[in-house]
């Protein structure tokens, strides 16, 4: 059974910084793409970040330069570090794990789910 528990989620003021990480059990987690998606209050889920094959990684426009995804596979953790944070960052922020993922993008691409963790950006 494959297992994400998310942690470091809460309240950061704008301009801040918050790095979300994403423990990941039972699977081999050395070539498991892995992404972050958010799922603002009254909106569909979408895609934030994503690290695949070793060291490649993806983004969505709005957070390029701002976040960075990366992971350790020693520790079998993705990490989100949110840089420079705005009010329309505020989310829950959900980890995912693929098996393989013909987009990198599609929630559907995703097989495994952590819990979801909120992330709120208030002054």
């Amino acid at each position: 059974q494959v297992q994400l528990e998310e942690s470091g989620g809460g309240l950061v003021q704008p301009g801040g910084s918050l790095t979300l990480s994403c423990a990941v059990s039972g699977r081999t987690f050395r070539s498991t793409t892995m992404a972050w998606f958010r799922q603002a209050s009254g909106k569909e889920r979408e895609f934030v970040a994503a690290t695949w094959n070793g060291s490649r990684t993806r983004y969505i426009d709005s957070v390029k330069d701002r976040f960075i995804i990366s992971r350790d596979n020693a520790k079998s953790t993705v990490y989100l570090q949110m840089n420079s944070v705005q009010p329309e960052d505020t989310a829950v922020y959900y980890c995912a794990a693929a098996l393989y993922a013909r987009t990198i993008t599609g929630v559907s691409e995703y097989d495994y789910w952590g819990q979801g963790n909120q992330v709120t950006v208030t002054s």
